[in-house]
């Protein structure tokens, strides 16, 4: 055979038997049609022209390209409940389900840390009195859906400028240890002026505990004698919030 016959039976379609290279076939064209159609909504209306399960199906596009993902954003969903409460939801219970690995797993936590990365973008070395609502937002996105309590500490300086936000302590789904002297020495480390609190609900209810409530107050008063601010305490529930300031808690 010349050289010319070798290209060309280089061109020729596969012989009977010899089977595709793995990841190289192609996608079905129901399955490739309805993924051109809902990234073409996606990108005509945003978020609000598709529902959770086909934004869900968007992100999972790019963890399983050549496979219907339908049923897998359905059983997530049924899951956890919500869009938000997937992303958010412990790699260890996302991996009980069905067909989700590690690629799944890997795309829903970049959704996540974006998400609260974008949150805190809006609060980070601004006013936070004066962006309470961007606040808030940040604090419902990074602790809404977390399945044990955390305590978190906004320090922030003598124009009520957010310098740091940082996890003091974590604990169990209905109690998380704090101790007012870690507080206080961590403020005067970081010279901050005065203090928002925030802690989490995992049961979605934000309702203050009777020691919620002794604990802001210990807080408050060795802050006091620091000369350090404490505005407010916050106990974020999965779709409401508590203000300890504004129900005259403080």
């Amino acid at each position: 055979m010349d050289q010319r016959n070798v290209f060309r039976d280089q061109s020729l379609p596969l012989m009977h038997g010899v089977q595709p290279v793995p990841g190289k076939a192609r996608l079905p064209s129901y399955i490739r049609d309805h993924r051109k159609r809902l990234r073409d909504r996606f990108m005509r209306g945003g978020a609000g022209a598709v529902p959770d399960y086909e934004l869900l199906e968007l992100v999972l596009f790019r963890a399983i390209p050549r496979r219907d993902v339908k049923p897998i954003a359905r059983r997530l969903l049924d899951r956890f409940g919500s869009f938000n409460g997937v992303i958010s939801a412990s790699i260890p219970r996302l991996k009980e389900c069905h067909d989700v690995g590690d690629a799944i797993v890997c795309e829903l936590k970049i959704v996540e840390a974006s998400a609260q990365r974008l949150a805190q973008s809006k609060v980070l070395r601004r006013p936070v009195l004066s962006s309470w609502d961007a606040l808030l937002d940040y604090c419902q996105t990074s602790m809404a859906h977390l399945e044990t309590e955390q305590f978190r500490i906004l320090f922030l300086d003598t124009k009520n400028t957010l310098i740091a936000d940082e996890a003091q302590a974590r604990g169990t789904v209905d109690h998380v240890p704090v101790y007012p002297r870690e507080v206080i020495k961590r403020a005067l480390e970081l010279n901050a002026s005065a203090l928002i609190m925030v802690h989490n609900h995992p049961s979605g209810d934000p309702t203050p505990s009777q020691a919620d409530v002794e604990m802001t107050r210990e807080i408050q008063k060795a802050a006091s004698v620091m000369s350090i601010t404490l505005h407010d305490h916050l106990v974020i529930g999965q779709s409401r919030h508590f203000s300890f300031r504004s129900n005259d808690l403080l």
